[in-house]
């Protein structure tokens, strides 16, 4: 069987173990052939640091994606992380459309926000231009806050009761209509992990909560 090839579209952050430089050698050990579009290169991930420096490589997307079409190259599943910017939005889903065969998934993490909070260099209207490319998407993995934003609810801080969660699931599905897993959920304080819905069935993954904060845990997940 031939060995499986994703392409991972996601940002450089030089220090700060996340994104690319820790997706990249874990689908790798997964079996995976991961070929990699950087849409930015920063000095450090963006949580945290002050006064890093970012390199837009905005420019480079659909040429690479273009090239790879024009050697007949495609892969099985295209996975999207941080963009930094609205324009590299639609970008990305051209670059996706460029190499995606007829089987390809595409994975999107709508990585701008957490803890209630957009990522610094994100401004209001941002979570709407993510909405786009999560709707084009076979799969999204938002967590609580960016859920929340795509659908323009308050948001709430843990542990979150059933129904504000079925709430978030149900209607990122009608906006969506993508498989969704949504990290960060707790009903209590001693255990966290994903609700996953597909349109009809929900299920739970938890395991046992560190009070502690790891950047790029969404990445690794």
């Amino acid at each position: 069987m031939a060995q499986k090839r994703v392409a991972a579209i996601h940002d450089i952050s030089c220090l700060g173990r996340c994104s690319l430089t820790v997706a990249l050698p874990i689908i790798s050990a997964a079996g995976v052939e991961t070929a990699v579009i950087p849409t930015a290169v920063l000095s450090t991930h963006t949580g945290g640091f002050k006064d890093y420096t970012v390199r837009d490589l905005s420019s480079d997307i659909v040429p690479t994606a273009q090239h790879w079409k024009n050697e007949g190259i495609t892969v099985d599943a295209v996975y999207t992380g941080y963009l930094c910017s609205k324009e590299q939005i639609y970008l990305v889903i051209e670059a996706a459309r460029l190499i995606s065969g007829s089987n390809t998934l595409l994975i999107t993490d709508p990585v701008m926000a957490d803890n209630g909070k957009l990522y610094k260099g994100f401004d209001g209207g941002y979570a709407d231009y993510m909405l786009k490319l999560c709707s084009a998407a076979d799969i999204i993995t938002p967590n609580i806050t960016e859920a929340a934003l795509m659908l323009g609810v308050k948001f709430r801080e843990g542990p979150y009761s059933e129904d504000y969660i079925n709430a978030l699931l149900e209607g990122l599905y009608v906006k969506t209509h993508s498989k969704i897993v949504l990290t960060g959920v707790c009903y209590d304080e001693r255990r966290i992990g994903a609700a996953v819905y597909d349109g009809e069935k929900k299920s739970y993954v938890f395991t046992e909560r560190l009070c502690r904060m790891y950047h790029g845990t969404g990445d690794i997940f």
